[in-house]
């Protein structure tokens, strides 16, 4: 049986899954692979994102200590160095019934994978990186995973002691492309904006000719 808190991690991961149904692959023993579970009940289903940001962030100010500041987050839930995709962040859901028309928000599975110590990646995977391609050393990549769970855990506290405000402040900063002109696609529309923010319940403030607000999914980078 899983307890809130449990971090679970892998050495070798052949079903990963990433982001929109895409799938995550990594050479064994090199990576990070962790799912970390948690019992969410102080929030709400309709307050997914701030979960979801909580563990970017956390991953974010971890990978900082190794990479420096070109460590960025990706909307909604990706780390970039640069350009280059260092990891990603997936959340799953457990929903319970209520005597209410509302769901219960019961339990919630982060995977977390972090490219470490792999240097060859395959052709499928436009722009990764890894640490050890940043920083040319090698890491114990266990060590690494207990200290992200500290980083996990520490900002999850914050999120349910302190509220959202302070985390939603630290994402923005942190915005991958902010204040910067991007290519985006909307179903078979390709456009420049600038990225402005992410509001409160994950959505992609940008601005053009008009602003424009995006929920996950509704557009992809044109990287």
């Amino acid at each position: 049986m899983a307890y809130h808190g449990n971090c679970f991690f892998a050495h070798e991961q052949i079903a990963g899954k990433g982001q929109r149904g895409k799938t995550w692959t990594a050479e064994v023993s090199s990576n990070i692979l962790l799912s970390i579970v948690m019992q969410p009940q102080f929030l709400e289903l309709i307050q997914q994102f701030q979960l979801s940001a909580c563990m970017a962030v956390a991953v974010h100010q971890f990978l900082v200590n190794y990479a420096g500041n070109d460590v960025k987050i990706k909307w909604p839930n990706d780390l970039y160095w640069k350009d280059r995709k260092m990891g990603g962040i997936l959340l799953e859901n457990i929903v319970g019934s209520r005597q209410s028309a509302a769901a219960n928000w019961q339990w919630a599975v982060a995977g977390i994978g972090i490219n470490i110590n792999q240097t060859k990646f395959t052709e499928d995977l436009p722009n990764p990186v890894s640490l050890k391609q940043i920083t040319g050393k090698t890491f114990d990549v266990i060590g690494l995973a207990k200290e992200l769970c500290g980083s996990v855990g520490h900002y999850y506290d914050q999120l349910k002691n302190h509220g959202f405000e302070m985390i939603l402040d630290q994402y923005n900063e942190f915005l991958y492309k902010k204040s910067e002109v991007v290519k985006l696609k909307k179903d078979n529309r390709i456009f420049e904006a600038t990225i402005k923010s992410v509001t409160g319940t994950g959505k992609l403030v940008t601005q053009h000719a008009i602003e424009e607000i995006f929920d996950h999914g509704q557009v992809e980078w044109q990287l």
